[in-house]
């Protein structure tokens, strides 16, 4: 038998939205514990292997016990990647912004030695370059 909208309450579609939202946060958690537990390069290969199969096989006390022994950690770990991904970032952007339209022009001429660009398409790229 087909079961009819009229059959479910408003406290029990309520209490699916819940079940929902906490079966989301849990996921959002365990991909948490696993990112940080495969950043962390202090700790051994069979370390991580020990701590996925216990969240494998009992997940809600693993969690909380990885949360509570390496919370801290996992918060450096964190800012750390943060710190390292702006460093890079401002890298590139130095790199990119040191470049001189001397530099431009020198890597479009290189392009049509190689047969990349036209003569055409190299002068309207000097022309936007220059302008």
């Amino acid at each position: 038998m087909p079961l009819l909208l009229a059959d479910i309450s408003f406290g029990e579609i309520l209490l699916v939205a819940l079940e929902i939202f906490f079966f989301v946060i849990w996921i959002w958690i365990l991909i948490t514990i696993l990112t940080d537990l495969f950043r962390d390069h202090e700790t051994s290969g069979w370390a991580k292997a020990v701590w996925v199969l216990f969240l494998v096989f009992i997940p809600f006390l693993t969690a909380l016990i990885y949360l509570i022994a390496r919370g801290s950690g996992m918060r450096d770990r964190s800012i750390k990647a943060q710190a390292d991904a702006k460093k890079h970032f401002d890298e590139y952007v130095r790199e990119q912004a040191n470049s001189t339209p001397a530099d431009e022009l020198h890597k479009l001429n290189d392009l049509r030695e190689k047969g990349a660009l036209s003569d055409e398409e190299f002068q309207q790229a000097k022309a936007k370059l220059l302008a």
